[in-house]
């Protein structure tokens, strides 16, 4: 039992270490603009800290209402005493850590021949060195693992469909039910569905597919069959509990199917794929992501067992699925293709054999990686937090004269949510359009009961103003790629709402 808790603990340190370096690689390089910068990266900074300060609260989200991610914030927010950019940096290691655990799970239980922690962490590392290839700073690259460090694009959602597949894989190596991991099949799966309905079509619809063809050929059908049920009554009851937060939903996401333009997507995705091989990085990413693929493709053919059959089948399913989905209904968004790279993962640990050699060769290479990853995650920590405390003179001009005016301003979207969320009171900036209308969209409506503003901070993403009223500023205060056009004693009304 003591050999046991050491190798758990291992694999946790391990996956500590390997969360370290892919973070301060991400975090040095241009993606870091996703993890501390980008407007839609700051959602869960912004409505974690609203919900802490005990403001009234009417936000207006997308479909996506990220309960489990600002949780996770809100909590380390209330715990550690740092700012915003340092927590977004230890959630970007603690998402990586939680994707370790939902491996660890997929990959079974410790039994004579199999090595699961190992495997586990084989599996974490071929993702992080996915995630260290993507360089740009573009949301809308074909740069999808490094996606998991962020707090927005779905990170819980990946970890939830990963542990998804551990639940039913652990049921499916039982000899009988549990009827514990059967109800965390389906809170998982309800609470997920009611976050990011994602999870539907990442998770439910593949693990659906599969378990029923299971059904069809397997002599424990009852089995199959009532891991099917509680599958699909968790996410139908996470649809249900949507149903009373639509005032929160700006968006039910049901817009952005638009079957009519597959032939668009289809071109879409291909010069994101053409994008992502132009660099070497990007090959080397993508080399892996399909021998990830023949490997899953290879031991569906070979596995022993439904579980490991189940778990190796996903590991390509899932893409296939979700590739074919996000085209056929017309889709424009790299990140729904997430499964592209987190799911081709799955086949390392489908079936986690121990490596045929000698016990001293084996504790010797265990104890050598575990030193390595040890001194790498030791001498990434500073990497880390110096992109975390980087400077940002633009933005602490603008946060500085905000909270010193005492007064209202407004900017629009892509200008104004990185100084908001810097403020001491992100009320004090108003996200509006260029017609100085209320922009309710993945932001709190109670902002705009102000009625009125009396400054303007812009950059080179604002859109020229049409304002509702002559708005000629007495100053104008230069704060690099920012600038507030101070209008003095003039009031420049909000118009009504829109998203």
């Amino acid at each position: 039992m003591r050999r046991v808790w050491v190798r758990e603990l291992a694999g946790w340190s391990g996956a500590l270490g390997l969360a370290l370096i892919a973070a301060a690689q991400v975090a040095s390089s241009a993606r870091s603009e996703l993890l501390f910068r980008d407007g839609d990266s700051l959602i869960v900074g912004m409505f974690a800290r609203s919900v802490l300060s005990g403001e009234p609260m009417d936000w207006a989200m997308s479909s996506v209402l990220f309960l489990p991610e600002s949780t996770v914030f809100a909590a380390l927010d209330a715990i550690f005493p740092l700012d915003v950019n340092a927590l977004l940096a230890v959630n970007a290691v603690i998402n990586v850590i939680a994707l370790y655990g939902a491996l660890r799970l997929v990959a079974g239980r410790r039994t004579e021949g199999r090595a699961p922690v190992a495997w586990a962490l084989v599996g974490l590392a071929a993702f992080c060195v996915i995630a260290v290839t993507e360089l740009s700073a573009s949301r809308d690259a074909l740069e999808l693992a490094s996606l998991q460090l962020t707090t927005t694009y779905y990170s819980a959602s990946v970890v939830a469909v990963v542990l998804s597949v551990g639940l039913v894989r652990r049921m499916l190596d039982r000899e009988s039910m549990s009827v514990g991991l059967s109800a965390a099949l389906g809170v998982t799966a309800a609470v997920s569905t009611l976050s990011n309905p994602l999870f539907a079509a990442w998770a439910t619809v593949p693990i659906t597919v599969l378990l029923a063809l299971l059904a069809i050929r397997s002599q424990r059908r009852f089995r199959l069959t009532l891991l099917l049920a509680v599958l699909l009554t968790g996410t139908a009851l996470g649809f249900v509990g949507r149903i009373p937060l639509q005032a929160w939903i700006a968006n039910t996401g049901a817009g952005y199917a638009q079957p009519e333009r597959w032939a668009e997507s289809l071109g879409y995705y291909s010069e994101l794929v053409s994008a992502r091989l132009s660099t070497p990085p990007g090959v080397l990413g993508c080399l892996i992501v399909l021998a990830l693929l023949v490997l899953a493709v290879v031991r569906t053919a070979r596995a022993s067992d439904e579980g490991s059959r189940l778990v190796a089948a996903l590991a390509w399913l899932m893409p296939v699925l979700v590739v074919i989905g996000a085209i056929a209904l017309g889709t424009h968004a790299a990140r729904y293709l997430q499964p592209l790279v987190f799911a081709p993962v799955l086949a390392l640990v489908a079936v986690p054999r121990v490596v045929r050699v000698p016990l001293r060769v084996r504790s010797v290479l265990a104890t050598v990686v575990a030193v390595l990853l040890a001194i790498g995650g030791i001498l990434s920590i500073p990497r880390l937090a110096a992109a975390a405390e980087g400077g940002d003179p633009d933005l602490t001009c603008v946060t500085d004269w905000v909270n010193a005016s005492g007064r209202t301003g407004a900017g629009q979207f892509w200008t104004v949510r990185l100084p908001k969320l810097h403020l001491d009171d992100p009320a004090q900036l108003v996200q509006v359009d260029h017609e100085l209308r209320g922009y309710a969209w993945l932001a709190n409506r109670h902002d705009f009961d102000v009625g009125e503003v009396t400054f303007l901070v812009e950059d080179a993403q604002t859109v020229p103003w049409n304002l509702p009223v002559p708005g000629i500023p007495d100053e104008v205060i230069d704060c690099g790629r920012y600038r507030i056009l101070d209008l003095g004693d003039t009031v420049l009304p909000l118009g009504p709402q829109r998203n």
